[in-house]
């Protein structure tokens, strides 16, 4: 990975990630993204583009879990991927998060798959809930709208 908040094999895995998503303001979190930054996720039938609409994703997203970890963590080139499991409402939860970097080391894209199917249109409902007025809920599947 060659971005600068690089980890190593003997860290935490996701360290670097979770201390990018917990930063206080919308201000200090775009600072690790591209501004054409492209989010794409299993729970939004649409990406979301841009550090600001992340921002209130993660904002949202981090405080539905009951639990979450990182269970691995992989490097290669210009890519990391995360694989993390957890619960959300009581039940299990799994997926993936990919994240590409450009030659600076700002983040310019990230992919998040949530699993089970069950688990993803339940997410998706919450996260449309919680973003309204922030974010088009309509692009969260089973989002009331």
């Amino acid at each position: 990975m060659t971005n600068p908040e690089r980890v190593t094999s003997d860290e935490t895995p996701g360290r670097a990630w979770l201390e990018i998503v917990r930063r206080p303001t919308e201000e200090a979190f775009a600072t690790a993204f591209a501004t054409d930054v492209v989010f794409d996720t299993s729970v939004a039938s649409q990406p979301i583009v841009g550090p600001a609409g992340i921002w209130h994703f993660f904002e949202a997203s981090r405080s539905m879990y009951d639990t979450i970890r990182f269970s691995h963590e992989t490097s290669a080139g210009l890519r990391t991927c995360l694989e993390w499991e957890g619960k959300f409402q009581g039940r299990d939860i799994a997926g993936t998060t990919i994240l590409a970097f450009d030659a600076n080391g700002a983040i310019k894209g990230i992919q998040l798959f949530h699993r089970p199917y069950e688990q993803v249109i339940a997410y998706s409902a919450e996260l449309g809930r919680r973003l309204k007025g922030k974010i088009d809920p309509s692009i969260f599947p089973g989002a009331v709208t």
